[in-house]
């Protein structure tokens, strides 16, 4: 029985033995991984930011009626091009019966008046040619009676302008809607028919027409407060049209706000910028576009491939791995500066001739994937 048991456990021992030998020799057959590695290089690095915006005129104004009533005629259609003086449509005068009532009431009450201021011009004078009464008596009742008939002119105009509009049918009558500018008939939200009201201190009026000049546009958009402090006025940009196929037009920042507001919790500032565009070009009102703005740039920079970059997971701080010998890598940390988002400037950490370990290298499996 000892014997049996004494040959099972030198079994046990050997294959226990057999399967240590072959750990060790696995271990010490197994193949270096290796890693490919990149060195810092001189280039040159441009910051940028992108801002989104539209494209609208820089003068576009409103034409209102001066005149509350009904629009008799529309003279011209969206999009046609007019000139400053052009008639753009007709106002037809709908009076209030309470203010025509009250401007006839004027009317014979003024006419009263100045009849009876010249009947007693009339018998004055008749004294004044006999010398039975001084130059200075007819020259009163004379003024008397001029002041009354300017009542009546004056009466009469104004049941005139209540009831039609204006004194005249003529281009600058208040029921006719004239073109204040040169430009494109941008919207015309108002049809034949329509009903609108006049434009006062109480009420902003009915817009009969938008007339904008489409050869002078400018960018309207939006940046954030981390890069708002990096843009000058005067500053050249470039604004690209997804409409026409991402065309680019040179631009000019004119205006940057000195006051942003909070949007989905971050700040925002309003940015402003001419574009020059082509006469050749059709431009739209209100456009989509984007502005993209050289914030920084630096010539001669030793840079790496900013992919090479790790971050320590407790202070965030970055590094790279530099190779010591073959399949040996030490972390060295870094000093960053500006970044193109492709490579990023190295101020501190890294020599040009150093060998950089590429830490995120597809594996085989992926590879295969792919």
């Amino acid at each position: 029985m000892k014997k049996v048991f004494k040959i099972i456990l030198g079994a046990i021992v050997l294959i226990g033995l057999i399967f240590v030998l072959k750990y060790f020799k696995d271990s010490n057959s197994k193949e270096i991984e290796e890693f490919k590695v990149e060195q810092a290089f001189y280039s040159s690095l441009k910051t940028k930011t992108v801002a989104t915006g539209k494209l609208n005129p820089e003068e576009e104004i409103e034409l209102k009626p001066q005149v509350s009533g009904i629009v008799d005629k529309i003279l011209v259609e969206e999009g046609d091009i007019v000139k400053k003086g052009d008639l753009i449509a007709k106002i037809r005068v709908v009076p209030n019966e309470q203010n025509l009532a009250s401007a006839s009431s004027r009317i014979k009450n003024a006419k009263l008046s100045y009849d009876n201021a010249k009947r007693l011009y009339d018998r004055n004078k008749a004294l004044f040619d006999k010398g039975v009464i001084a130059r200075q008596e007819i020259e009163n009742v004379e003024l008397s009676m001029n002041q009354s008939q300017e009542s009546l002119k004056q009466s009469q105009n104004d049941y005139q302008i209540i009831r039609r509009g204006s004194l005249s049918g003529g281009s600058s009558a208040n029921t006719n809607i004239i073109a204040q500018i040169s430009g494109t008939i941008l919207e015309i939200p108002v049809r034949e028919g329509d009903q609108v009201i006049q434009s006062n201190n109480m009420n902003a009026g009915t817009t009969i027409a938008a007339i904008a000049d489409m050869s002078k546009m400018i960018f309207e958009g939006k940046v954030d407060e981390a890069e708002v402090g990096k843009l000058e006025e005067g500053k050249d940009i470039k604004v690209i049209l997804g409409a026409i196929n991402e065309k680019e037009f040179p631009a000019k920042l004119t205006f940057v706000a000195p006051k942003g507001k909070e949007e989905n919790g971050a700040v925002q500032f309003t940015i402003k910028a001419d574009v020059k565009v082509e006469e050749t070009t059709k431009i739209r009102a209100g456009y989509s576009a984007n502005a993209e703005i050289e914030m920084e740039s630096k010539d001669s920079v030793l840079v790496i491939k900013e992919s090479l970059l790790q971050f320590n997971r407790i202070t965030e701080k970055p590094f790279v791995e530099i190779e010591t010998g073959e399949g040996k890598f030490k972390k060295q940390k870094v000093v960053v500066g500006i970044s193109d988002g492709i490579n990023v400037e190295i101020l501190e950490g890294v020599k040009e001739e150093d060998k950089i370990k590429v830490w995120n290298k597809v594996s085989k499996g992926e590879e295969k994937d792919d």
